[in-house]
């Protein structure tokens, strides 16, 4: 495996502008010389996730997740550290070499399947697109698009597509484009069980992109015949379905600017909104919206709109959705109440049928009817249970506990279960008996914080661990403590490690946190590393705490020097028959000499 040079790693690190990147993924607001925001690994309503710009890192206070810039694309993008070191360097424009090679050199075998899978896909979908615009062929598609009232701007919008009737006519399409047999297997766009059948024919293609419009996957709506109504990739090195969310590309600049996002069913409904002029609507990729998807909006947005079929299963999918965006910390509502209906009286189940059969503004009216997510649980629960009844109550009263779980305030609980007592009458102390019998989450992931928090506390800091946590924070003085110090020097063993990784970071000529982490290899003391500097104490006075940080390991450095030398002398004048006078005298001059060096920093330090 070609590996990265470390002159390009350096490169990469001096040109991370920590708060530019991290911000493509978190809302960042300045407080004083830091920036804040929603931490993206766990659900909170409270900014504790802070970015240092200076340090070019990040803290979370309430999940304790922490690293360099670089460990933050790793986390957020599933990437390997090389492979995140590749896509920092294409987003700074750093060319990246290899050890033993002069210029671009030979890239390891999963990062070159990962481009020539994105390559293809690329191709795919413009091949499908231009089918679909272009030839005869694609005339079935444009009927059915038409007929669904869908506009050219939005196939071309959404680069949809249409993959002709020939089973196997993409495979054979590909190889004349020089993809080998082994490649087209892994694609994801071929049966396992026929290699050269591909799983769209006649079908009308959707292409699934990440959020920067690289596309990653297809969904293909079938056009006529039988078979299932849609198919979707299955997942490979480049498409995790719970992590992606279709149009987030298209509609990233209105989830920005409104704060808010529509979340639909599936791909035509979110074209008949973006039609429709209502531009920040996604869709997740079958009706079970994931934690991860929900974590991802979040970055962006501060509420949901749901908008899922109003059939059994489109319900049920509402409520799971309710709880997820909870748990993430987003605001949530649902969205198209009262129901839309045609004139004969029949239910418009979703926005692309309101679309089709009454038109933009009928749909641009739909969407503003909505209702909060409580009130629509209460609704739910009046239809699934018989509450005239004394069996329906208990059932009916606990449907609303995994949906009073998420809620981190207490006020909100007491509302809410207020609220259910007089929808049921039931007496508010027995709903709350039946639900406290249930373990929270909140108290569940406190007790994950409380134990991670005292196993942290369990490093003492002291002043050689606090001499270094300075220097950590304060680069720029570690060229100054290796000058004065040496290792074996500090009695700490934390402080000596963490001596040493510096060390290592000041030889491969690196300040990145990232890389001196790297060097850690004590859990805790990582952790501690990052908790601490987060805190911001190492920045007041720094010259004088790293001088007499310092000197005070020089004291008791001489002064063990001092007690070994005293030893021997006592050693030496109990034998009958003891070394030279000079001996004596060497090791006395001696003691005499650490006496003033320690007087010497001592009174320094006063």
């Amino acid at each position: 495996m070609a590996r990265i040079s470390e002159l390009t790693i350096q490169e990469i690190h001096e040109r991370l502008d920590a708060v530019y990147i991290i911000s493509e993924y978190v809302r960042l607001e300045k407080r004083g010389n830091r920036y804040w925001g929603l931490c993206p690994f766990h659900a909170e309503k409270t900014p504790s996730f802070t970015v240092d710009g200076e340090r070019k890192f990040y803290y979370c206070f309430g999940c304790h997740k922490g690293g360099g810039v670089v460990n933050f694309i790793m986390e957020m993008e599933k990437l390997s550290y090389p492979d995140a070191l590749e896509f920092l360097a294409r987003k700074l424009g750093v060319p990246v070499q290899y050890d033993g090679q002069e210029q671009k050199g030979e890239k390891d075998s999963s990062l070159r399947e990962r481009q020539d899978l994105l390559e293809l896909y690329q191709r795919v979908a413009g091949s499908f697109h231009h089918i679909l615009l272009h030839t005869e062929q694609g005339s079935l598609g444009r009927d059915y698009l038409a007929r669904r009232g869908i506009s050219q701007e939005m196939i071309e919008r959404f680069r949809l597509g249409y993959a002709p009737r020939g089973k196997t006519w993409l495979y054979h399409f590909l190889r004349k484009k020089g993809y080998s047999e082994a490649f087209l297997a892994k694609t994801g766009l071929f049966s396992r069980q026929y290699p050269e059948v591909s799983l769209y024919h006649h079908r009308l293609m959707f292409p699934i992109a990440d959020r920067r419009g690289t596309v990653v996957a297809f969904g293909g709506r079938i056009l006529e015949g039988e078979g299932p109504k849609y198919i979707n990739s299955p997942e490979t090195m480049l498409y995790k379905k719970r992590e992606i969310l279709f149009a987030l590309d298209v509609a990233l600049p209105a989830i920005r600017s409104t704060k808010e996002v529509y979340l639909c069913e599936g791909y035509m409904d979110v074209i008949a909104l973006h039609q429709a002029g209502i531009e920040n609507a996604v869709a997740p990729l079958g009706t079970a919206f994931t934690e991860e998807q929900a974590h991802l909006l979040h970055h962006w947005a501060d509420r949901v709109l749901l908008l899922f079929d109003r059939d059994a299963a489109g319900q049920q999918a509402t409520e799971k959705a309710i709880l997820t965006c909870r748990r993430a910390g987003l605001g949530c509502a649902v969205a198209g109440y009262p129901r839309e209906k045609e004139e004969e009286g029949a239910v418009l189940k979703d926005p692309a049928e309101i679309l089709q059969n009454k038109g933009i503004e009928a749909l641009q009216k739909y969407v503003k009817y909505t209702i909060n997510d409580f009130d629509y649980l209460l609704e739910r629960a009046r239809a699934l249970y018989d509450t005239s009844r004394t069996e329906g109550k208990s059932p009916a009263v606990a449907f609303f506990f995994p949906f009073l779980e998420t809620l981190s305030s207490e006020v909100s609980r007491e509302s809410c279960v207020n609220e259910i007592a007089d929808a049921f009458g039931v007496e508010k102390t027995a709903i709350l008996k039946d639900f406290y019998h249930r373990t929270t989450q909140e108290e569940r992931q406190g007790a994950r914080n409380v134990q991670r928090s005292s196993r942290s506390s369990t490093i003492h800091l002291n002043d050689e661990v606090y001499l270094f946590l300075t220097v950590i924070a304060q680069r720029q003085w570690y060229p100054f403590v290796r000058a004065h110090l040496s290792p074996d020097m500090v009695e700490d063993p934390r402080a000596k490690e963490l001596f040493v990784s510096l060390e290592e970071c000041y030889r491969l000529g690196r300040e990145d946190m990232d890389s001196l982490l790297e060097q850690i290899q004590d859990p805790l003391l990582r952790d501690f590393v990052l908790e601490k500097t987060a805190e911001g104490a190492f920045s007041v006075q720094p010259e004088k705490i790293v001088q007499d940080g310092i000197r005070r390991i020089q004291i008791r450095h001489l002064e063990r020097q001092r007690t070994t030398v005293v030893t021997k002398l006592k050693l030496a004048q109990s034998q009958s028959e003891y070394s030279r006078q000079d001996s004596l005298e060497d090791m006395l001059a001696e003691i005499m000499h650490i006496d003033a060096e320690i007087k010497r920093l001592k009174d320094e330090m006063a």
